[in-house]
């Protein structure tokens, strides 16, 4: 008898494709310089940190099942009440769980071609049709995803600022959208990099929520500027009877102790978000300098990475990988010939463009 062949497989789950890390980060984990995750390069709040300390001698409790301090800080911090918010184990603990909660086999739901690629796996793995919309330009075309509702359509991502490409959308083109989305569809607005925006005319959907529209849902992160990554700590607002329907389907204790002690201490910490966002600004200039300097047209981003077309990306990624440096290709995100590279420290970066120097004229 082979394994696994008496059990019945749901197809729609046995044909996904494996996740695979970076070669490079599996095969030698000594000095490889990651710039393909989008992480804070200058590291966690220090008030996070002694957070962690402070609550890892309390490791052997279970966490707070609800997460209620952590709420109560981020309710506060936007205008919103606690029944407003749910915290999840990342983002895309959210993004399965609305998968979960409102996609029945052949239900649709509508994601740009070319946007991040947890929407996509995540609807297939619930049988649902994913409705994928080509991008213009490299941002999120709003017309053509409204023109795409059905009455099976059942959720609309919008990735605000997009990953991978770092584009925005503005407030007139959501308001828009808005108004020919019907209220059947939930409109999932991820805005896991909104902190570095800097536009004047970004959509406020925290304006709506308080408004009482009851068809949307913000999800919003602190692995990126706030540099935790590593804790899995995603969380999300909502009309008060949308999420308590998804706490229905919420995981008891998806979220750790360490994770929240040092969410709550990011909040607080203002000094280093600053920070961490000058820097993205500076390596923003950085890149588009460095880039165009050798004869490429990165595209113009909002966030704290670049994407950029190299021709051929998997082999371009391959090569970078020989110089100790990961980056994201885009082949299988719907950008083919595309890369997506996360800024790192000002050393780092530097290193870097000698060896993308040396690959583009190898």
């Amino acid at each position: 008898m082979q394994w696994g062949m008496l059990m019945h497989f749901k197809d729609y789950i046995a044909n996904l494709p494996p996740y695979k890390p970076p070669k490079l980060i599996r095969q030698q984990p000594q000095g490889v310089v990651k710039l393909s995750s989008n992480e804070n390069p200058l590291g966690p709040s220090p008030r996070a940190l002694r957070a962690i300390q402070d609550a890892a001698a309390n490791v052997h409790r279970y966490p707070d099942a609800g997460s209620l301090a952590l709420r109560q800080g981020l309710a506060e911090r936007v205008g919103v009440t606690p029944e407003m918010v749910i915290c999840t184990n990342g983002s895309d603990e959210m993004v399965f769980l609305l998968c979960l909660a409102f996609l029945g086999e052949g239900e649709q739901a509508v994601m740009a071609h070319g946007s991040f690629i947890s929407y996509y796996l995540r609807t297939l793995e619930m049988g649902g049709q994913a409705v994928r919309v080509p991008l213009r330009d490299y941002t999120h075309d709003l017309d053509a995803m409204a023109d795409a509702i059905t009455d099976r359509t059942r959720l609309l991502f919008l990735c605000n600022p997009n990953n991978p490409t770092g584009t925005t959308n503005s407030a007139a083109e959501v308001k828009r959208m808005f108004d020919r989305v019907p209220d059947h569809v939930l409109v999932v607005v991820d805005e896991a990099y909104f902190e570095f925006v800097d536009r004047p005319d970004y959509p406020d959907l925290l304006a709506e929520l308080r408004a009482g529209r009851g068809n949307i849902i913000l999800l919003r992160t602190f692995a990126k500027i706030y540099g935790l990554a590593g804790l899995r700590l995603g969380y999300a607002f909502g009309a008060p009877e949308l999420m308590g329907y998804l706490e229905r389907a919420r995981p008891t204790f998806n979220v750790n102790t360490l994770a929240q002690a040092a969410g709550l201490a990011a909040l607080a910490d203002e000094e280093h978000v600053v920070r961490s966002r000058a820097h993205a600004a500076a390596c923003r200039t950085l890149f588009m300098r460095e880039l165009r300097a050798l004869d490429l047209q990165p595209v113009p981003s909002a966030t704290n990475f670049v994407t950029v077309d190299v021709g051929d990306d998997m082999a371009v990624t391959s090569e970078l990988m020989d110089h100790g440096f990961t980056v994201n290709p885009l082949s299988g995100w719907g950008l083919p010939g595309h890369v997506r590279i996360s800024f790192g420290t000002d050393d780092e970066n530097a290193r870097f463009f000698v060896a993308l120097r040396t690959v583009l004229r190898g």
